[in-house]
């Protein structure tokens, strides 16, 4: 069975957007959706600097943008789960249907700008820390009264706080652990992005929600959600609150996905997962010319994906209940303005095919 996971921010890069400008339906797509949410997204992606793409009210747009035109030049009918993280999870709603990809971005444009307010008015900001013993490091930012912002899994957490706070992580990092600061501009997904929270709650109102056609994956705790409502009060709440993509992953293997994509800017998830999950096929579709090979690999042969911390904000994780989930269906997804799918598209690799709930099976 197939995953969609979509990445947060820290994936973006000067540029990303110029292998898909290069196809006219993608460039049009991005212009449109610039008018919109009056946000040059063809400029930001294709001749932006990196400072200013790390701008948060530009970056987080830009991902979520990178993420919906990766998926609709996948041109996917079926699939069974999707995920994001962070930012992320925008991508997620709109993919699985429950909002459409504009409302995805006018609702990201706005948590942005939110997120990037907030954290002008505090000195904190984030670290990595890579390695070591889980416990040990839990307690050691407990210690110097910092919080545990994303749980990735496979040995990666990201501290956030005070800046002074983190600096002495840094002079003394857990045992066998490694401390990285990350040029990010707060302490995101803490109690300081609690004025964020509010900001982007008031825009909830403007969405249309329908319930996620596939199994939607939270990143408060892993959890499948089974409304379009759910999905969108955690995203709003999720501003200010740890992100546990560790558990995310457990559900993945749950949920029994055998295989997993991960859209533009592709590259950390898949990563993770491949650590933390060995058994799960991945598939990083970085540009457009990856199409193609998202398919004729054997069941098995994860491509390779970068280990490490990319970029300012690290994937988080979120835990898995275990509890009532559902089984994965595979019915067809038709979010806002993708466009008709086409069971022929040469796009569509063997690597999706491998990964199907077969058609007597789905109840979708």
């Amino acid at each position: 069975m197939l995953a969609i996971i979509a990445p947060g921010q820290g994936s973006q890069t000067p540029g990303m957007f110029l292998p898909w400008l290069a196809d006219e339906t993608s460039k049009n797509l991005l212009a449109k959706w610039s008018l919109h949410i009056d946000l040059d997204l063809v400029r930001l992606g294709s001749t932006a600097s990196a400072d200013e793409i790390r701008d948060t009210a530009n970056a987080q747009p830009l991902i979520v943008a990178a993420g919906l035109i990766g998926f609709e030049k996948l041109g996917l009918a079926k699939f069974a789960s999707a995920a994001g993280h962070s930012v992320g999870e925008l991508t997620a709603a709109a993919i699985s249907g429950v909002i459409s990809p504009v409302h995805a971005l006018e609702f990201v444009r706005q948590r942005g700008i939110a997120m990037a307010k907030a954290a002008s008015e505090s000195e904190t900001g984030m670290s990595a820390v890579l390695g070591g013993d889980r416990d040990e490091v839990l307690k050691t930012l407990n210690n110097f009264g910092l919080t545990p912002a994303n749980d990735n899994g496979a040995g990666q957490i990201v501290a956030a706080g005070a800046l002074d706070a983190l600096e002495k992580l840094n002079e003394n990092p857990p045992f066998g652990a490694r401390v990285r600061a990350l040029a990010v501009a707060g302490a995101f997904h803490t109690s300081v992005m609690q004025p964020a929270v509010a900001q982007v709650a008031n825009f909830v109102p403007k969405l249309s929600i329908s319930n996620p056609k596939v199994a939607l994956l939270s990143n408060k705790d892993g959890a499948t959600v089974s409304t379009g409502e759910d999905a969108i009060d955690r995203i709003v709440t999720q501003v200010a609150n740890p992100v546990r993509w560790d558990l995310c992953m457990v559900s993945f293997r749950e949920l029994g996905i055998t295989g997993v994509i991960e859209l533009p800017p592709a590259g950390t998830l898949v990563g993770l997962l491949k650590r933390a999950e060995p058994n799960i096929e991945t598939f990083a579709l970085k540009n457009p010319e990856d199409l193609p090979a998202a398919a004729p690999r054997q069941p098995g042969l994860a491509r390779e994906g970068p280990g490490d911390v990319q970029g300012e904000i690290l994937r988080q994780n979120a835990v898995s209940d275990g509890q009532g989930r559902p089984l994965p269906h595979q019915p067809e997804v038709r979010p806002g303005e993708f466009g008709p799918r086409r069971p022929d598209d040469p796009a569509l690799p063997r690597f999706r095919e491998c990964h199907q709930v077969p058609v007597e099976a789905s109840q979708g």
